[in-house]
């Protein structure tokens, strides 16, 4: 094993480690989070194989791959995060009418 090889693994697993300090509650995320870093450690470990996967996917390049997913996943919690923040403001917004009218009485 090469020195990027424990750099990167050493990287994805404190990211892992952080999230998963963070996301002690939802199971979905955790599972999500194994699952990311399962697959990068595999990656990492295993170059050719993303390659193998990507031919058979019908994409060039194993790298290819790994950018196009990583969009996908990019868009999954830039949703997850817009629907967080609009939850947010509903309850923000709730919270103010409700003190706006107890003032009132």
């Amino acid at each position: 094993m090469n020195g990027i090889k424990i750099l990167l693994i050493t990287g994805v697993a404190f990211i892992a480690v952080y999230f998963f300090v963070r996301l002690r509650n939802s199971l979905f995320d955790l599972f999500l989070l194994f699952l990311l870093f399962a697959t990068a450690v595999v990656f990492i470990l295993f170059p050719d194989l993303s390659n193998q996967l990507a031919n058979a996917l019908g994409v060039g390049r194993g790298a290819d791959l790994v950018f196009y997913t990583s969009i996908l996943l990019f868009w999954f919690v830039i949703l997850k995060l817009y629907a967080r923040i609009r939850r947010l403001e509903q309850q923000l917004t709730e919270l103010i009418r409700k003190d706006a009218l107890d003032k009132q009485d």
